[in-house]
């Protein structure tokens, strides 16, 4: 399953992994190990923070994911369920308008 993993790094944690000259190498080690099919690194509410597309195959791999983060840089973690327009294609939408309306 296609998921959104949004991460917010606090600025402590990162700032303190620059400093010590560890930030790339854990950024590195993280992004190999997940191999995200997309990632966008931005602010977020004035953090550090970045985008990720993953494939999920099971729920199980949700901690895989995640732990790199809360354990590197003590952030916090956020999954959503995404499609592509293909998977939205496939959703049947006419058939439940029918179905609850």
């Amino acid at each position: 399953m296609r998921m959104l993993l949004e991460v917010y790094i606090p600025n402590h944690e990162f700032n303190e992994a620059i400093k010590d000259g560890t930030a790339g190498k854990k950024m590195k080690h993280i992004l190999e190990d997940t191999r995200p099919e997309a990632v966008y690194f931005c602010e977020r509410d004035g953090k550090r923070g970045a985008t990720m597309i993953v494939n999920v195959p099971d729920p199980s791999k949700i901690p895989a994911l995640a732990e790199p983060w809360f354990l590197m840089f003590n952030a916090e973690v956020k999954f959503r369920i995404c499609m592509t327009v293909e998977d939205l294609q496939k959703a049947g939408l006419e058939d439940l308008g029918k179905k609850w309306s």
